[in-house]
């Protein structure tokens, strides 16, 4: 499926797809809420990832705004699969290594970077490319493939009553969320909350005890400070990890925001979906984490 094709479906549905991304009604959005010192939401659109990220967080006030001086940091992209970057289904190596030195820059004592892999961990650190990336750009690489660096929290959720979730998150001042938009099988899609499922390595818990509540249950633990969503090549079926090119639609987009419940929900519109059929999302809004009313946020969009 083209990108042409792709608008064409979306808007059979009713949405939008890239920079313009919700229904007609909803496009003025950015004139709401006027008097906010920054954006809720910055959406853009046009370049690579790396200037789509430099010319959005200027945007919402910059690195420094979320990350202090001497800060620990954390950031959460998708490293699952044993997949080239061109397969959309791990996170842009460039966009992590620059999300890494804008950390840097704003004083952050160390950036970490981690994702407890599906497919084998050495293949998926090296093929995807984000290893070398986020080392060469000054981060370091937390290992994740052994039960030894992850510590068991009670969570007390609607189902995820407890979790082992890895040290390098219980250690950081400053959680970043950042997933690549895709289809995904079980939970619907796959962004900025689901992403954080790699964080934990008892994972099979939240397939066996409702995926979608457990998902939600896990912002109970540790809600991301920031979410940067690469919406720039979107598996839009056959996810997580897609099939085949044809899977594969270049929305050539980004988006960032501190509310991870907002975010998602924009996300999953630029995929087709209806945020409130997303569970996850719909028992996030409702936890309080976060806002699917999009009319009531301050939206930016940038076209670059």
């Amino acid at each position: 499926m083209d990108r042409r094709e792709f608008l064409k479906k979306s808007a059979a549905l009713g949405v939008g797809a890239g920079l313009l991304f919700l229904p007609k009604g909803l496009r003025g959005l950015s004139r709401l809420a006027a008097a906010a010192s920054y954006p809720d939401l910055v959406a853009v659109r046009g370049g690579t990832p790396e200037t789509m990220f430099d010319r959005g967080i200027k945007s919402i006030g910059g690195m420094s705004r979320f990350v202090k001086h001497g800060q620990k940091v954390l950031l959460k992209p998708n490293i699952s699969w044993d997949s080239l970057p061109d397969g959309a289904a791990n996170t842009s190596p460039g966009l992590v290594a620059t999300v890494v030195k804008h950390c840097l820059d704003a004083g952050a004592s160390k950036v970490v970077v981690m994702d407890h892999s599906i497919e084998y961990w050495k293949n998926s650190l090296q093929n995807s490319g984000v290893h070398a990336a986020a080392t060469g750009a000054g981060a370091i690489y937390a290992p994740a493939e052994s039960e030894r660096y992850y510590q068991n929290v009670a969570v007390n959720g609607l189902r995820l009553k407890e979790a082992m979730i890895h040290e390098a998150v219980l250690e950081c001042d400053v959680l970043i969320s950042v997933p690549v938009l895709k289809h995904h099988g079980g939970a619907g899609v796959s962004i900025a909350a689901k992403n954080l499922m790699g964080c934990v390595w008892n994972r099979r818990t939240y397939h066996s005890n409702s995926l979608q509540s457990c998902i939600a249950d896990f912002l109970l633990a540790r809600k991301p400070d920031l979410c940067i969503v690469d919406a720039n090549r979107v598996i839009t079926k056959n996810g997580p990890r897609g099939g085949s090119p044809s899977d594969i639609v270049e929305m050539n987009s980004l988006l960032i925001s501190q509310d991870v419940v907002a975010i998602d929900t924009a996300a999953s519109m630029m995929l087709g979906r209806k945020p409130g059929e997303i569970e996850h999302i719909r028992l996030a809004a409702e936890a309080g984490f976060g806002r699917m009313d999009l009319s009531q946020l301050n939206i930016e969009r940038i076209k670059t």
